[in-house]
């Protein structure tokens, strides 16, 4: 029985080496194949959608959508027993995006037309920067995950404030055209409201009367201004990060150009060349 428990162990030691090892080759190249069996995967939904091309090969598009769904079912069930803690993975965001990954075709037994949705297989793309581990990536991500996360709050605020701001400009429109001007409810006036504001302006709802017109002008100008508050918001707290980052290492901005672009010599601005 013990002899049985160490083969085991073994085993799973070396499923772990694979399935996380990054720095190992077996390691790299099993990451390597699941990111092309991914898009493969991603592809073939695609291709699906096509009507001239899945009448010729949808016997084919199947067979090759179970096989990658097989391999996803048993890569998922490796990953957990691999691991000395599987549940740490299956509650974390790559283990939920591989379980979501793996359900649709056999949803699609069923319930017809789920299969579609194994498109968000292209999430598992996420991947790549994992696999990478270039430190310019995780650097940048970390910071723009910090920057998202502190600026939640402005940004929560700003879109409830868009929505009653657009609530109210849609039922003044409402009132204003009425359904004359393609304007036959107040959700209609809402969703009008949005795609004006948003400067996407698909035409299928336009104002008519000179003083629709009038608002309609006006919204489509603030438009423009509401387009970068968000971006400020975020701009603004990622470049609050990065500072904080450079006051906890103690690096200056260069003197001669002032970026902080020398953080990646340790002796020499990266940007001016100017010795530190």
């Amino acid at each position: 029985m013990q002899k049985m428990k160490s083969k085991f162990d073994a085993f799973r030691q070396k499923i772990n080496v694979i399935i996380y090892g990054t720095n190992t080759v077996y390691g790299r190249l099993f990451d390597l194949v699941l990111l092309c069996v991914i898009l493969l995967s991603v592809i073939i939904v695609m291709l699906e959608t096509v009507k001239s091309f899945d009448a010729k090969y949808h016997s084919e598009l199947i067979i090759l959508e179970w096989i990658i769904t097989i391999f996803f079912t048993l890569e998922y069930v490796l990953r957990i027993i691999s691991l000395k803690k599987p549940w740490q993975y299956i509650f974390s965001f790559y283990g939920i995006i591989d379980l979501i990954a793996t359900l649709p075709m056999y949803f699609s037994l069923f319930f017809a037309g789920t299969s579609i949705l194994t498109v968000v297989r292209a999430l598992r793309l996420l991947r790549l920067f994992k696999i990478l581990k270039h430190p310019q990536f995780s650097s940048q991500s970390i910071h723009l995950k910090e920057a998202l996360l502190a600026s939640r709050g402005k940004i929560l605020i700003f879109i409830y404030f868009m929505l009653i701001s657009s609530i109210i400009i849609g039922s003044v429109m409402y009132v204003v055209e009425g359904p004359a001007g393609g304007f036959t409810s107040i959700p209609i006036s809402i969703y009008w409201t949005i795609v004006t504001l948003t400067t996407v302006g698909y035409g299928d709802i336009s104002p008519i009367t000179p003083l629709g017109q009038s608002i309609a002008s006006a919204v489509m100008i603030m438009g423009y201004g509401i387009i970068a508050v968000p971006t400020g918001i975020v701009s603004a707290e990622f470049a609050n990060s990065h500072r904080k980052k450079l006051k906890a290492e103690k690096i200056n901005p260069c003197a001669t150009c002032g970026t902080d672009g020398h953080e990646f010599h340790a002796k020499y601005c990266f940007h001016c060349g100017t010795e530190l």
